[in-house]
């Protein structure tokens, strides 16, 4: 018998809902907030309530996409943390009451690990990681290195000491004017650029933890004093700019990655979340793995944003152990320790 569990995501600017016949992938809805691009940023609050709007139409979608009635769902997954809190509380509302007046049990995800666990959706064309292998999840909020040693162990072996990866490329957009979000158009313009065309430095952080906070004021002082040589230097050198930035960042994040596999001596090497779409530190990755023989798995496009489907499968995953959650679960802002 199907087990068919509905994955509710709301942690951010994104509402999504999945429904997956065990770890099969019938159907991932995304609603995307388009106002947040006015304000350079998301909007918590407008972010709130647009999950308010969002949330009952992407939830049946889901269901008619996937073929099913709701009365035929085995369990719900919500995503109960880390991300905005306004944001969660809708997704953790909304599936609290769906459980219980459906009487099924209620799991509770950790955004970060549900991006780990998307590599384990079933694809008969790609092969699944074997434990343990070593993970890199980069995100607008996240950078961190991890042994991933079972579906739910993960020992952090690394994280990011202030700014994560894709807040620098964020701001780096946001410096050269480029609008919100800016890590996609930084990579589409990298594409056209001369990577070795300006230098930036790299941080000197001890063990695998990462920093990109010195990285993102030397870029807005490089760019201001150039500007004030030539007030055209941004519009003359877009490409080369996010060539050479984008790289820099790639090259930080390689750098403390095979490290860590070098010290770990695992050769499994994983990458999640949205900064994984990032072209510059896929060729790298594939690179590498040429290089050094790793077994490299990088998600498929669909899954490096934020979406259900991973929670979906956390969810699946968690369901066979019989770890529920009750209705006393309350989303959280920040990771867990």
């Amino acid at each position: 018998m199907c087990t068919y569990i509905l994955g509710i995501e709301t942690s951010c600017d994104d509402t999504s809902a999945a429904v997956l016949s065990d770890n099969r992938l019938l159907s991932n809805i995304i609603a995307s907030q388009k106002v947040h691009a006015l304000y350079g940023g998301v909007v918590p609050e407008l972010a709130s309530r647009a999950h308010q709007q969002n949330i009952i139409p992407v939830i049946d979608a889901a269901l008619k996409n996937a073929g099913i009635t709701k009365e035929q769902l085995s369990a719900i997954a919500f995503t109960r943390g880390p991300g905005l809190l306004g944001a969660l509380l809708v997704g953790t509302s909304f599936a609290k009451a769906m459980a219980l007046g459906l009487k099924i049990p209620l799991i509770e995800i950790d955004h970060l690990q549900a991006h780990v666990l998307s590599h384990f959706i079933y694809d008969e064309n790609k092969k699944q990681p074997e434990f343990p292998f070593l993970c890199l999840t980069v995100s607008g909020g996240h950078s961190q290195i991890e042994i991933i040693k079972d579906y739910f162990d993960f020992e952090k072996i690394g994280e990011t000491i202030d700014d994560a990866a894709g807040e620098a490329f964020d701001k780096a957009a946001k410096i050269m004017g480029l609008p919100y979000p800016g890590g996609p158009l930084v990579d589409k313009f990298a594409q056209l650029g001369n990577a070795n065309a300006f230098t930036f430095p790299h941080p000197r952080i001890q063990g695998f933890n990462y920093s990109f906070s010195g990285l993102k004021t030397s870029f807005l002082y490089f760019v201001r004093d150039k500007i004030k040589e030539d007030t055209d230097f941004i519009n003359n050198n877009l490409n080369d700019l996010c060539a050479s930035i984008q790289k820099t960042i790639v090259d930080v994040l390689m750098d403390k990655l095979i490290k860590a596999s070098e010290f770990t001596k695992i050769k499994t090497i994983a990458i999640a979340g949205g900064v994984s779409a990032n072209s510059g530190l896929r060729e790298a990755l594939e690179t590498e793995s040429k290089k050094r023989n790793w077994q490299l798995f990088i998600p498929p496009f669909e899954f490096c944003t934020d979406n259900a489907a991973m929670v979906g499968i956390a969810g699946y995953y968690k369901f066979k152990m019989g770890n529920f959650s009750d209705q006393s679960a309350v989303p959280y802002a920040r990771r867990i320790k």
